[in-house]
């Protein structure tokens, strides 16, 4: 593959060109390909760097090479990502953000995690890390392992990898739960509320975006922002230490890689439909 203009600046901050650029891609390729092979893909697509116009793809770039391996649904041809010859393809278009299905391509229409996204409402907020344990803590009371992913932007999603067959409805309804009660017991820190423009400055916990179709930036992602940050999955323990989403970005997630592995890959399947159950007896009460 020819790499089209190598020297332009991508992230102009962080110095990063596309040819620096696609060698991190290659870096990140063995943790970012776990989360998207066998997922329909969306990018977005920055042809002249994070400040130029972007646009988001769904349906596969033309033309495409023949190792590119695309999947339908509907009237869209998506991009499977599987193979790092892909990801560069990708890379070299200038996607400088990778989008992930909770469904998988052709399997029946189950998730195979369950995801709590907890959404600041400023583009600041230092209480995340905080939001982010005491829901994880929620979880543990309930008998629920859990691991925590930065969006790479400025959120944290919490993921309950899932070893029960669920619908989506029913993972909502727990989100549901685990939202309503968050804002009960922390109503300074956490909000229910769809409206941005209604929530001030609390933390809004989204379960609603769990459907099929939607997407979530995929573990490892990069993002098109200043830092080059990239969405990361964190222990619970750095979690407490109160990291920033802004510590994990492509200058330094090879040694980070290295030193921590990917804290999401040895993560066990949770039977979520113990609580479920009890929830719904609750309900008809």
């Amino acid at each position: 593959m020819t790499v089209s203009n190598p020297d332009k600046l991508l992230w102009p901050e962080a110095g990063l060109t596309k040819l620096a650029y696609l060698e991190k891609l290659v870096s990140l390729s063995p943790y970012l390909l776990r989360y998207t092979r066998g997922r329909y893909l969306t990018t977005i697509r920055f042809p002249n760097g994070i400040h130029g116009k972007s646009f988001y793809q769904k349906n596969a770039p033309q033309p495409k090479p023949p190792f590119v391996r695309t999947a339908q649904e509907g009237d869209i041809s998506y991009v499977e990502l599987d193979s790092l010859p892909t990801l560069l393809w990708l890379g070299n278009l200038a996607c400088l953000e990778f989008h992930a299905s909770f469904d998988r391509i052709g399997e029946p229409v189950y998730p195979t995690e369950w995801v709590l996204d907890l959404d600041p409402s400023r583009e600041e907020e230092p209480r995340i890390m905080e939001a982010a344990a005491l829901t994880g803590e929620l979880l543990a009371s309930l008998g629920i392992a859990s691991v925590p992913k930065t969006s790479g932007a400025t959120g944290i999603q919490i993921i309950v990898p899932l070893a029960s067959r669920l619908s989506f409805d029913e993972l909502r309804q727990f989100g549901q739960f685990v939202g309503q009660y968050l804002a009960t017991k922390h109503p300074s820190l956490f909000t229910i509320e769809r409206l941005k423009k209604n929530r001030g400055t609390l933390i809004y916990v989204d379960y609603l975006q769990h459907y099929p179709g939607k997407t979530i930036a995929a573990p490892y992602t990069p993002r098109a922002r200043v830092g080059a940050t990239v969405s990361m999955p964190l222990t619970w323990e750095e979690v407490r230490r109160g990291v920033s989403p802004a510590d994990f970005h492509l200058l330094n997630v090879e040694r980070r890689l290295r030193e921590k592995g990917d804290p999401l890959s040895g993560a066990a399947g949770q039977d979520l439909r113990p609580v479920l159950s009890f929830l719904k007896q609750g309900t008809k009460r």
